[in-house]
Formats: structure tokens, C-alpha cells, sequence
């Protein structure tokens, strides 16, 4: 278990050679070798191109580069096998080129996740809440970082079905705060840790603007918060727009959560998050020079002194 923080507490994120404390943003590139993504329809499945893509993003100022074999939603299957012979490779040649910069490998697999930790993975990126216990033990044996994420109970790749909640921010909050407990239990370090609230991940449009308009929340437990938005189906829908034409339903929901307190931002535009990310540095900066009294922290108390349900 981790050691008694005190009140206001925010853990240093720390992956490969980098570190973020309270305040600071990462910003998590996208790299798909998948000839399926919802979102650049395999643009980067072959391996130059995805090599070249990494390479653009951290010229970009991506501080991390979160690498993925298997498409999110529904397709066709793909074994672990393959998706080892899509990811190894180009984490083992990204580290090659790019030896400071985080790479991420999303996946939920143990398998997959040793294999990359091999080849050079500082995190591995499990958006799927830890279907495969082992994997928390592969990142303790390699010393990566891990991402504890809410999924709502779905097995990997399906979508839900009229998903329920009687509290949505306080069910995920309470099984990411307890999945991140447990992988420090199992040796996994406490300031290598991310949480995810994984919008659309088991969650209707509704739920995932709840969690958006809560993410303060999350925060205000200390473990430092991944939030994964790009382009997600919640703006989608909230917006009436395809996916292609919700960059700035994307930026606009980054710079809220980064307001509420995530630390890290997985995104396809590295340059529009980053300026993005940096305008709300400032503002924050401007707003208070003690983090304790920031936005965060002053909409918490809001909530307190409402007396909010957050329904």
C-alpha cells in the first residue's frame, strides 16, 4: 500500500527519464499500426510510416509516444502474436532513434506487455481495466509505468450496452483508485502510476461528460490522471459531428480536464495540444501560484460548500 499523504497531496509521475509533478503536462502522441483506426484508416500501419509518425511527434514536442497493435473497437481479430510482430519492433526502433522520449505500448495483454519491456517500453497502456492481472506484475518486473483504467467490467474491444451508474465519477474513481492500489502491491511503483477515466470505455455520451465536468475529483486523490479524448465519440455526439471534424470539440475538452488537474493528454495533434495545454499553464499560473489553491482545488470546494451530487 502506499505511504499516508496529506491533505492536497499530488504524487510525481515519473516514466523513463521524464517527470511530472502537480501542474506540469505530458503529452502522449498517438502511433497506430492498426490497418483499421477509427481515425487515420491505417495511415500509419506500416512500419516506416508509423516510424516516421513517431518521429514527427516528438519534433512536435510529444514528450510520450503510446504505440498500439489492436484497434479499440470491434474488427477483425487479432492475436497476440500479431499484435507482438505490429508493436515490438517499432518500440525497439523508436528507442533507437529517439533514446528520451517515454514510449507507451497500449495494450492489455501480459504477453505483449513483456515483450515490449524488452524492446525498451517505459509504460505499458492498458485501457481495458486490467482484465489480465498479469500484467501489473510484467510492469513490476521491468520497472514500466502502468495505466489503471475504468472500463466498466468490458471484456476488451466491445462496446456497452445501455451502461448504468449510480454514481459514474464515484465508481470510477473508486475501482481506479483500487486497481492502482493493488499494482503497487504487486510491486509496481507508486510514482509510476496513471489513472484513466477511459471516456466511451463502458460509458454512454452522458457519462463521459459527467466524468469530464468531474475530473477534479479523480485529481484531488493524488495519482496523477491520463485523460484520452481525441476525437472520442462523446464529443462526437455532443457536437453532431463526424470523426475528422472534432479538433476543436477535442481542445476544448482537453483544456478542461488539464484546468480540473489530469497531467497527461493522449492526442492525435500534438501542436494544438501543446499550445493548447500551455494557454491553460498560464492562466493556472496567473490564476494562483500555490497548486493547492488552484482550479482544482477551488472547484472541489465549490462542490463541497453546494453541496453537489454531481448528478
Amino acid at each position: 500500500m502506499t505511504e499516508p499523504r496529506p491533505a492536497g497531496y499530488h504524487r510525481t509521475l515519473r516514466l523513463g527519464s521524464r517527470e511530472w509533478n502537480h501542474g506540469s503536462f505530458g503529452i502522449m502522441a498517438v502511433i497506430n499500426r492498426t490497418p483499421d483506426s477509427f481515425f487515420d484508416r491505417g495511415a500509419t500501419a506500416e512500419f516506416g510510416a508509423a516510424l516516421d509518425a513517431a518521429s514527427r511527434a516528438v519534433a512536435d514536442g510529444a514528450d510520450i509516444v503510446d504505440i498500439g497493435g489492436v484497434k479499440a473497437g470491434p474488427g477483425d481479430e487479432v492475436s497476440a502474436v500479431a499484435e507482438i510482430d505490429r508493436v515490438a519492433g517499432l518500440v525497439a526502433a523508436v528507442r533507437e532513434r529517439h533514446p528520451d522520449v517515454v514510449i507507451s505500448v497500449d495494450t492489455w495483454r501480459a504477453e505483449v506487455g513483456e515483450v515490449v519491456a524488452q524492446a525498451g517500453a517505459d509504460l505499458l497502456n492498458d485501457a481495458w481495466g486490467g482484465v489480465d492481472p498479469r500484467l501489473a506484475m510484467v510492469a513490476a518486473k521491468y520497472r514500466t509505468g502502468l495505466v489503471c483504467a475504468h472500463a466498466g467490467g468490458l471484456p476488451p474491444r466491445t462496446r456497452p450496452h445501455r451502461p448504468g451508474y449510480g454514481d459514474v465519477m464515484r465508481e470510477v474513481t473508486a475501482y481506479v483508485t483500487e486497481h492502482a492500489e493493488r499494482a503497487v502491491a504487486q510491486g509496481v511503483s507508486q510514482h509510476s502510476i496513471l489513472v484513466d477515466p477511459a471516456h466511451d470505455f463502458g460509458k454512454n455520451t452522458w457519462q463521459s461528460l459527467e466524468v469530464t465536468r468531474r475530473l477534479g475529483e479523480l485529481a484531488d486523490t493524488g495519482w496523477p490522471v491520463l485523460v484520452a479524448v481525441a476525437d472520442k465519440d462523446f464529443i462526437g455526439e455532443t457536437l453532431g459531428l463526424p470523426v475528422g471534424q472534432r479538433a476543436e470539440g477535442t481542445i476544448a475538452t482537453l483544456a478542461v480536464c488539464a484546468w480540473l488537474g489530469a497531467r497527461v493528454f493522449r492526442v492525435h495533434d500534438v501542436p494544438a495540444a501543446r499550445e493548447a495545454l500551455t494557454a491553460v499553464a498560464e492562466l493556472a499560473a496567473a490564476w494562483s501560484l500555490d497548486p493547492a489553491d488552484g482550479p482544482a482545488a477551488r472547484a472541489s470546494r465549490g462542490r463541497r460548500q453546494s453541496g453537489s451530487s454531481g448528478r
